[in-house]
């Protein structure tokens, strides 16, 4: 995972966000526009001021350490004499129950001192305003293992780069899902889609709630459900400028240079060495070879080109690997765009999966399609349909060229909340009360 890097006036890009989103958190009312101008070295100040460090408006390794609760979400206090749970409650501003939550081997009525306390803070870990880089991938799977301490990360491979494809597992039953994001990097606004629905549903599940109609607590007796958001890390840090410079950079450069009507960095979808994650599953994979040849993707591109053999690319290992470790009954892949979701793998229609399909669509609003002959080989939906003979399904999420603004997150994760739940609920064979969503 890449370290935080030093902030101040005139830097740009993902971590001056990541930086403006902290500083909003901590209470300074900021633009996250990726832009470090005179407010937001301003609320530097101010932040530095409050947390004891010298105020010279740079976000070097102290301040970023201070700010890190505020990217995380939770702060570690040490029990000191007279605290009540309580108290801590008022002095963070957050419920007890928050509290009790996080810390599941602890008596509020005993706290030993000189014991640490896990304290959730009073907003969502998971952002839908910022760019979702690695690096805000790891603060948010971190933050979500420690304020719902029940998560359980699943082992999902690394990237070509060594950084972790984060894959965590939320309950206990022996029917097992599987929901992913970001196969393609100018997708990865997928990844904060999967991730936020899954913060949901451990909050629903820690509260007794449901979500969109379901009974968390009565489908986490039932349903295991695994969640990977990130699945192309290093792609998603290319397209969204978090890689900009050095070696990795120009060597992806240099890819792109061979595609000129291929805009750089947005509309490179590959892995960083230029494979398409999503065309390379052993699924009709010599037939995507031959169409994607015929195209001029004969070599590493910044998309359509399928690799040098089945699942030669990491991410694609990983997963492959991660699903067949377990037993999923059903598995849903987050694309964008078009609003489109697709079922089947060439005449292979897995029993159930198209009343389920009409299902997503008629709580979204997509259309369920069927898909085009050129697209429809070695994806991750096609090997597990193949596979398994278990419903799969593509969800296009949004409307416009990827990659997609985050203006349209909130509407996007409003209409694929529904199909989430609806997928747990069809896993769990529960029906969900949508009227009282």
């Amino acid at each position: 995972m890449d370290e935080f890097r030093l902030q101040k006036t005139g830097s740009t890009g993902p971590q001056t966000e990541l930086l403006q989103l902290g500083l909003t958190r901590a209470g300074h009312e900021l633009k996250k526009d990726g832009v470090f101008g005179p407010l937001t070295r301003s609320a530097v100040v101010s932040f530095q001021r409050r947390a004891g460090l010298e105020p010279d408006g740079v976000a070097g390794p102290l301040t970023w350490a201070a700010l890190r609760p505020y990217l995380t979400g939770y702060v570690r206090h040490t029990v000191r004499r007279g605290d009540t749970m309580y108290d801590l409650a008022l002095r963070y501003g957050v419920r007890t129950s928050a509290i009790e939550i996080a810390n599941p081997g602890v008596d509020p009525r005993a706290m030993q001192i000189g014991s640490e306390l896990t304290i959730p803070l009073r907003f969502t870990v998971v952002p839908g305003d910022i760019c979702f880089t690695s690096l805000v991938m790891a603060l948010c799977a971190e933050g979500l293992c420690a304020r719902y301490p029940f998560l359980r990360p699943a082992e999902a491979g690394h990237s070509v780069l060594g950084r972790p494809i984060f894959c965590l597992a939320a309950g206990t039953g022996g029917r097992q899902i599987f929901y992913n994001g970001t196969h393609h990097a100018n997708e990865w606004i997928t990844a904060p889609l999967t991730a936020r629905f899954l913060e949901e549903y451990a909050a629903a599940y820690a509260e007794g709630t449901t979500v969109e109609g379901l009974d968390v607590r009565e489908a986490w007796k039932r349903v295991t459900l695994f969640v990977a958001p990130l699945v192309d890390p290093d792609g998603a840090d290319l397209v969204t400028g978090e890689i900009a410079s050095g070696g990795t950079y120009t060597s992806a450069s240099s890819i792109a240079a061979e595609y000129p009507d291929i805009p750089f960095p947005n509309g490179w979808k590959a892995n960083i060495s230029g494979t398409d994650l999503n065309l390379q599953y052993p699924a009709g994979w010599e037939e995507a070879r031959e169409i994607k040849f015929a195209q001029g993707f004969r070599c590493p591109a910044p998309r359509d080109f399928v690799g040098t053999a089945p699942l030669s690319a990491p991410e694609s290992r990983g997963i492959y690997t991660l699903t067949r470790e377990h037993d999923f009954a059903l598995t849903i892949s987050y694309h964008t765009q078009g609003r489109v979701i697709y079922w089947k793998y060439g005449d292979r229609e897995p029993d159930g999966a198209r009343a389920l399909a009409e299902r997503f669509a008629l709580l979204s609003g997509y259309s369920v399609e069927d898909v085009p002959y050129a697209s429809g080989f070695a994806g991750y939906k096609d090997w597990f349909i193949d596979a398994y003979d278990r419903p799969g399904f593509t969800v296009e999420a949004g409307q416009g060229t990827p990659p997609l603004p985050l203006s349209s997150f909130p509407a996007m994760y409003a209409e694929n909340r529904r199909i989430m739940a609806a997928g747990v609920a069809w896993a769990a064979g529960i029906e969900q009360d949508i009227s009282d969503s």
